[in-house]
């Protein structure tokens, strides 16, 4: 699969085969984050592969957080959140936390953000081209204290930007409708 394949035909991953993903390849796709550009050679990604117990812990937490908002609504539904959501987190194959290096002034900060970010497209590229989807969860959980504390984390030093879902895919969703056409999000200046 060439780059340009990957990059359009690429899906967010929700539903995942129980199967484990052999630890070299996922070691593979995670060696393609660390090409992503980042200006002053900074290299402020770090990948934290998530162990069976700290994935058991974090479906908890992640569970627990669910079911808190929901709560207001009604305790029933936040109890039926909280055991789905602790499922759903359970059935994922294989986790991965997308952590940054918090160091420098605020433009450093800024820039080592983006190369992250990037890194996390590079791992979701790599891995679509060996048939694993990934979703990247923003979630709760992911400024959670348990989970700095789970990862072994200083949150004044590290910061989780979120966690890498990864299995093979139990299905793949179509591509979305529509895309705003490059005319609209392009200009040339004079």
């Amino acid at each position: 699969m060439d780059v340009l394949e990957a990059i359009t035909t690429r899906r967010t991953i929700a539903r995942f085969r129980p199967e484990l993903i052999p630890p070299e390849t996922l070691r593979a796709a995670l060696a393609a984050g660390i090409w992503a550009p980042n200006h002053r050679l900074t290299e402020p990604w770090r990948f934290v592969i998530l162990g069976p117990e700290t994935q058991r812990r974090l479906a908890a937490r992640f569970g627990e957080l669910k079911a808190a908002k929901a709560a207001a609504e009604s305790a029933e539904r936040g109890e039926r959140l909280r055991i789905d959501s602790e499922r759903m987190f359970l059935a994922v194959p294989a986790i991965i936390a997308m952590v940054v290096v918090q160091e420098g002034d605020q433009q450093q900060r800024r820039e080592d953000y983006a190369a992250a970010c990037c890194a996390a497209q590079n791992v979701q590229l790599a891995a679509w081209a060996e048939g694993i989807g990934t979703k990247w969860s923003t979630a709760g959980v992911t400024r959670d204290p348990l989970a700095y504390e789970l990862l072994g984390l200083d949150p004044a030093r590290f910061d989780i930007i979120g966690f890498l879902f990864a299995g093979y895919p139990a299905e793949t969703p179509p591509a979305r409708p529509r895309r705003l056409p490059l005319e609209e999000v392009i200009r040339t200046t004079p």
